[in-house]
């Protein structure tokens, strides 16, 4: 018989054995990008995030303070004169942030050398892809937190501006960024948030890994609870300390070197300009930053297209394509919210 010898193959790609043999496969490969990009992220759930369903940009309004004063009697509170007195007009401004262009990031695998190779490479591949995106995506919000520390009041007068303290002139003795001066400086931290009123609960500060162990192995910041709970030197956290949220980042030591030149030249082509009138995107000059501190309603990103991905197969190209994308922005809110450490 002509079918003589043919198997009906079960299609490991195919959902309930009809339509598309690819179909469970691409959800595999969307589910590795993600999971990589929420594991390799760090600033995703420090800052402000805000969906739009279409548009280039999204308003973030900025409210001033009002004021109090004592009556005099008989006098009108909303009368013309006495009303700049008695009620003030409560000052407003506004934040911009525009969506940046896609941002991507792709391979492709010739049909050849997966047929070829002895070890499946997809996952792996997928995985490399999520974490580009995440490291571009913290690059891009760190470089932005750290402009809002060094960026003017939103209101002159009303509210307060960045901050950016110098380790030397607050530590006790020559900065060398030992326990003990990292947790001199945390102090000094939490107090310029407290004088801008800024919110307990979120606090944080981003650290390089090299001031995140030095302060691990240091056993009187580790272990004693008067820092706040939450420290187990055997899984490597550290505990709240002058309540802020401790965060190890790798990527703040990228923004300090010159290894990450070619990135940092992309973000030049920004839409957003967070350095204030530099034209440089989300760059600026950051090498005396040894560390930054903030809260969430420092910064924000503007989100038009989240997480996607792509992946098809071309006959032209005898290869399949692998892409990972989205169309995000990034700007300053609330400068006196973030606080930058120089040296």
């Amino acid at each position: 018989m002509a079918n003589e010898g043919l198997v009906n193959n079960s299609r490991l790609g195919q959902a309930l054995a009809t339509g598309d043999t690819n179909a469970l496969f691409l959800k595999v490969f969307a589910n590795e990008v993600l999971s990589t990009f929420e594991e390799a992220n760090v600033m995703k759930e420090l800052h402000t995030i805000r969906t739009i369903s279409s548009g280039k940009s999204a308003q973030f309004p900025v409210i001033g303070t009002s004021t109090a004063k004592y009556h005099t009697p008989g006098q009108d509170v909303f009368e013309e004169g006495n009303g700049a007195t008695y009620a003030p007009p409560i000052k407003h401004q506004e934040k911009l942030i525009h969506i940046d262009k896609v941002l991507v990031s792709a391979t492709s695998i010739a049909n050849i050398d997966e047929l070829q190779n002895h070890y499946e490479v997809r996952s792996v591949y997928s995985a490399e892809l999520g974490r580009a995106l995440a490291k571009r995506f913290d690059l891009a919000t760190m470089k932005t937190l750290i402009a809002a520390a060094s960026s003017a009041a939103n209101i002159s007068g009303i509210t307060p501006a960045g901050t950016s303290i110098d380790a030397t002139d607050t530590v006790t003795g020559s900065y060398t960024a030992t326990a003990a001066q990292l947790v001199e400086l945390f102090a000094a931290i939490a107090q310029k948030f407290d004088e801008n009123d800024i919110p307990k609960e979120g606090r944080f500060v981003i650290l390089a890994p090299a001031d995140y162990y030095t302060l691990l192995g240091a056993d009187t910041v580790a272990i004693n609870r008067d820092f706040g709970p939450g420290g187990n030197v055997a899984a490597g956290s550290l505990p709240m300390i002058h309540g802020l949220k401790i965060v190890v980042s790798n990527h703040l030591e990228d923004l300090r070197g010159t290894a990450e030149a070619a990135l940092d030249q992309d973000d030049d082509n920004s839409n957003n300009d967070v350095f204030g009138g530099s034209g440089t995107g989300y760059n600026g000059n950051l090498s005396a930053v040894k560390f930054v501190a903030g809260h969430p309603s420092a910064i924000g990103t503007v989100k038009l297209m989240d997480l996607a991905v792509e992946s098809e197969y071309s006959m032209q190209k005898q290869a399949t394509l692998m892409l990972a994308k989205y169309a995000m922005g990034h700007g300053v809110l609330r400068p006196e919210a973030a606080i930058k450490i120089v040296d």
